[in-house]
């Protein structure tokens, strides 16, 4: 079973609330549900956390190693300025899918660019709540093929070959 864990970063706990034009209707508690009901449906084991502190992401991010299979993280905000959660992706070496409910590459000239972007498995952006989603099957997808490869290049284990001597008489 998959491991995963979702990160939200700050202010997505006020989704629902906050700039309905660009975030839509759906709350935070919504967004969550539709996750862990599609992980339930995928069989995925899935943890979701949200925070507004960097520094939590940071550690949740570096606790992930070793304990989830993939990071799907919508680092808000600090998308654009975060060289810490960047660094952090790329210590634990966790495959990261970073989502964005808006599309970021059709707004303010500041939020086009991702210091998680670089690190990251891929950017899914501007398809509102269903891009978790999205992040999730394309995280699961690749995490399997990863694993599919490794199990076919992978070699029968063979015992010590025995040295060869040659005579000189």
């Amino acid at each position: 079973m998959l491991r995963l864990l979702v990160l939200h970063g700050p202010n997505l706990n006020l989704l629902g609330t906050r700039e309905k034009s660009i975030y839509g209707t759906a709350t935070l508690g919504a967004v969550d549900a539709a996750i862990t009901r599609f992980a339930r449906q995928e069989q995925f084991d899935i943890t979701i956390r949200q925070s507004n502190l960097e520094g939590e992401l940071v550690t949740w991010i570096q606790e992930a190693k070793g304990r989830f299979d993939g990071i799907v993280i919508n680092p808000a905000g600090y998308t654009h300025t975060s060289i810490a959660i960047r660094d952090a992706i790329v210590a634990v070496a966790v495959p990261t899918v970073e989502v964005h409910l808006s599309n970021i590459h059709q707004r303010e000239e500041f939020r086009h660019k991702s210091f998680v972007a670089g690190v990251a498995l891929a950017q899914i952006s501007g398809f509102g709540p269903s891009g978790y989603l999205l992040a999730l099957r394309g995280l699961a997808e690749h995490l399997a093929a990863a694993r599919s490869k490794a199990t076919r290049t992978r070699r029968p284990a063979l015992g010590r070959p025995k040295a060869r001597t040659r005579s000189t008489s």
